[in-house]
């Protein structure tokens, strides 16, 4: 289970992780358990909850019992049963499913529309009856009071099929060349369908006339919005007597009022795809639509987006669990994703256990790795004195710095500033102070920290605000009062040192733009000693002079700059020459080193035998030394030791070596003489 938060709203994915084969036998899936995490993890809510290849549109049975999915390939039904938690049925159909509808409470009745221009009904014990409509279809609706089916497609008529008589019924005859969608109102069964044309056309089935006409085309153009083509409707849905929201092929989602032609409220989704579904959440008045890449959740008042989900892959369908905080996806993958949303609702009946588990992990969070560690760098080790540790197992290196336990910083921060706190403590104090007086009616003041810099931002400024009101542009925000960079001009640790070689070099300038802007402050300082109550003007030149001064800076450009490398060459010319004496000074004294008891210092005649030595194989050497006598620890005439030493046996040649001499001493000990056999001609003949 993979969890997610966005806007403080925590989305828990049940189906992330990976999915086992079904030919792997139990006790191999219990290895892989032990080994894999992730796999140990994974929550499989509904078993085998997934397609061949990729699921197309998924709904919910009216009793909330059954989930059904269509899918490829090859074509099929997938039905499965919360109760058991497994699935029910499964049917291979002959062509691929467009959309289906569920006619009855559970499983027992359900319509299918096929690419084919097939239409298939089916009963609970599997193919009922199979027809054909003269156009392509896209999309259809049931009329429950008349038993009537709406078919919308590649055609400007809208088919009707009446399942009481078994028979097509006269079509209605529309403006539009192509419908997409369709859908019929709940409450008062006014039938709506979108147009390839960005339209809306709303009919009375009992009077079987065009009652309405919306252009949602013109209204989704908003000044912010950026289309490429006309856009046409792809996603429509009522909610209640009143309300009903369209999306279009170019990412829009309106939402209308019956009793106005134009939008309440225009949602863009800035991705330019088609809207797949839309849903509306009663509870807490929000809108849920869903594109190919990304699923959102805003209010239907004001707007706002409520919170987001992105999928791994393409969403195809959107489905929410009835008075629930769960939603389903049919995707362009073989796992159909399952979210559960504590803040939409509590969970289903059938899987009520999930509500326990996220108490239980938003009680007890699981920390990341990195919670236990702390990065440093190279410099924070030499602060903290632990530049000794480079290298050992105590720091894993990682980019520009290492990371620590955090229980070793923190002790040996502590070892290294004991005073740590109390700096802490009257910090927090000085800045509550500053808080209460920044409260005061006061003057303008520049910051502590940086205050040329703020004096440079503050002279920017100005001559922006000129430049905009002369050319009529918008203000761009300063950058004193952005609370990203309030540090800057409030923590001492950003000072700018100005005489570091970077800034000398960067700015080669800056001497002379430094001196106006020190003069400047000095006559603030001034103003702000005196506490007149009369402002007086800052500037101490006349605009004549700052022209002047600014043409000069723009002419002693390169000459700045070459006074500013002389003076960093003679400064490096001073750091050498003070090395250079101290290297004069420190006396290098000579080495002595005493040799051990007990050994001898060989003359240096005997490097030649001994590269004559190197240059034979080692058993040669080991036999010479043998010869020799020499296996024992020498000193070398570079005053290194030198040891020989023969080449051990292993265990088995030692065994075997042991038994043949203890076989040997046997056959020795049962030997019996063989003296009373010799022959009485000859000494040496045995036998004749």
């Amino acid at each position: 289970m993979q969890v997610s938060s966005l806007n403080e709203v925590k989305i828990y994915s049940l189906s992330a992780g990976r999915s086992l084969p079904e030919w792997l036998s139990d006790r191999k899936k219990r290895a892989l358990q032990k080994k894999d995490v992730d796999i140990r993890r994974r929550i499989e809510l509904i078993q085998d909850f997934e397609m061949p290849t990729v699921s197309t549109k998924i709904k919910v049975s009216r009793d909330g019992q059954y989930i059904m999915a269509v899918g490829t390939y090859k074509p099929r039904i997938r039905c499965f049963d919360t109760y058991q938690l497994s699935q029910k049925f499964e049917r291979c159909l002959d062509s691929e499913v467009v959309t289906f509808e569920i006619l009855s409470d559970d499983y027992s009745k359900i319509v299918f529309l096929q690419c084919g221009r097939f239409v298939e009904f089916h009963s609970q014990h599997g193919h009922y009856y199979r027809t054909r409509i003269p156009k392509f279809g896209r999309d259809f609706s049931y009329h429950y009071p008349s038993c009537d089916l709406y078919f919308v497609g590649a055609s400007s008529e809208v088919y009707r099929l009446n399942l009481e008589q078994g028979r097509f019924l006269n079509s209605l005859q529309t403006d539009a060349s192509e419908s997409n969608v369709c859908d019929i109102n709940p409450v008062h069964f006014l039938f709506a369908l979108g147009t390839a044309e960005g339209k809306v056309e709303c009919w009375d089935p009992r009077t079987r006339n065009r009652v309405g006409l919306l252009d949602c085309a013109l209204s989704s153009v908003t000044a912010d919005t950026e289309i490429d083509g006309l856009p046409s409707i792809s996603a429509l849905k009522f909610d209640g007597a009143l309300n009903m929201a369209v999306g279009t092929s170019t990412g829009q989602v309106l939402l209308y009022d019956l009793r106005s032609s134009n939008p309440l409220i225009v949602k863009d989704h800035h991705y330019g795809l088609p809207i797949k579904s839309i849903q509306f959440q009663r509870q807490l008045d929000l809108i849920i639509s869903a594109d190919s890449r990304i699923i959102k959740m805003w209010n239907k008042d004001t707007g706002k987006i409520f919170t987001s989900m992105e999928p791994e892959y393409d969403i195809n369908d959107v489905c929410l669990y009835p008075n629930s905080g769960m939603l389903m996806t049919a995707n362009e993958a073989p796992k159909m994703n399952i979210y559960y949303i504590p803040v939409l609702g509590p969970a289903p009946k059938w899987c009520s256990f999930l509500d326990n588990l996220t108490e239980e992990l938003e009680e007890n969070p699981e920390s990341t790795v990195y919670d236990d560690y702390k990065f440093v760098t190279r410099k924070d080790l030499e602060n903290l004195g632990l530049a000794h540790l480079i290298g050992s197992s105590l720091l894993r290196a990682y980019m520009h710095g290492f990371f620590m336990d955090i229980r070793l910083y923190h002790k040996a921060k502590m070892m290294a500033n004991p005073f740590a706190y109390e700096e802490y403590r009257r910090e927090k104090i000085r800045q509550k102070i500053e808080e209460t007086r920044a409260q005061r009616v006061q003057l303008k003041k520049l910051p502590k920290v940086n205050k040329e810099l703020a004096l440079k931002l503050i002279e920017e400024e100005g001559e922006e605000q000129q430049v905009t009101r002369k050319r009529k542009q918008k203000n761009l925000p300063s950058l004193l009062k952005d609370d990203r960079f309030k540090v800057m001009f409030e923590n001492p640790d950003f000072q700018v040192d100005e005489q570091s070689e970077e800034f000398r070099l960067l700015n080669p300038l800056v001497s002379k733009i430094s001196e106006k802007r020190k003069r400047k402050l000095k006559m603030l300082e001034e103003l702000a000693a005196q506490e007149q109550e009369e402002e007086e003007e800052p500037e101490g030149k006349a605009s004549d002079a700052e022209s002047s001064e600014s043409s000069d800076d723009e002419k002693g450009w390169v000459e700045e700059v070459r006074k500013q490398r002389k003076l960093l060459r003679q400064e490096e010319k001073v750091k050498r020459q003070e090395r250079f004496k101290e290297d004069q000074q420190t006396l290098l004294k000579p080495q002595f080193f005493e040799i051990k008891e007990g050994e001898e210092f060989r003359s240096f005649k005997d490097s030649a035998k001994k590269q004559k030595l190197m240059k034979k194989t080692l058993g040669d050497r080991l036999k010479l030394e043998e010869k020799l006598g020499t296996l024992n620890v020498s000193d070398t005439t570079v005053g290194s030791k030198q040891a020989t030493f023969k080449l051990k046996k292993s265990e088995q040649q030692k065994k075997q070596q042991q038994a043949e001499k203890q076989h040997r001493q046997e056959r020795k000990a049962l030997r019996r003489s063989a003296s009373h056999l010799k022959s009485k001609c000859g000494r040496g003949r045995l036998f004749h």
